[in-house]
């Protein structure tokens, strides 16, 4: 009897957490970070990829393994055709900078960024963000 009950509770908590994360999958997320009075110190392997020069960056990693990446890719795309110069998109390969994606704290494939013009961290998203969401992170900064 005590071992139904023990895999019940497994059952019911992988349950949740499985739902709890494909919730979050995709959406973006404000990181928290105060634009007007954070001060930064800008990674240098971030500012070699283009961040931080004044040009919000929208920065996605990714790996030619990762099916969804190039769902990323498309949606990324579509959002600056349609408002060129908002922002610039970087794709970096995980396989290629593993230490840069450790200090960023990526965990899974695909994650994107999005940066403020002053190399800020302002959003995130693990999975693939849809375009409305996108955009309107673009539109805040």
């Amino acid at each position: 009897m005590i071992a139904v009950i023990v895999l019940m509770v497994v059952i019911v908590a992988t349950l949740a957490v499985g739902t709890a994360l494909r919730t979050r999958s995709g959406k973006l997320r404000a990181t928290g970070v105060d634009a007007s009075t954070a001060s930064h110190e800008l990674d240098p392997a971030l500012a070699t990829a283009g961040v931080g020069d004044g040009v919000p960056v929208v920065l996605h990693f990714s790996a030619p393994w990762c099916g969804p990446c190039a769902a990323v890719r498309r949606v990324v795309v579509q959002v600056l055709d349609r408002d060129p110069g908002s922002a610039r998109e970087v794709e970096l390969d995980l396989d290629e900078n593993p230490v840069l994606a450790r200090t960023l704290g990526v965990l899974s494939l695909p994650t994107t960024f999005v940066f403020d013009g002053e190399g800020r961290e302002r959003f995130r998203a693990s999975g693939v963000p849809s375009a409305d969401d996108l955009r309107t992170a673009l539109s805040s900064l």
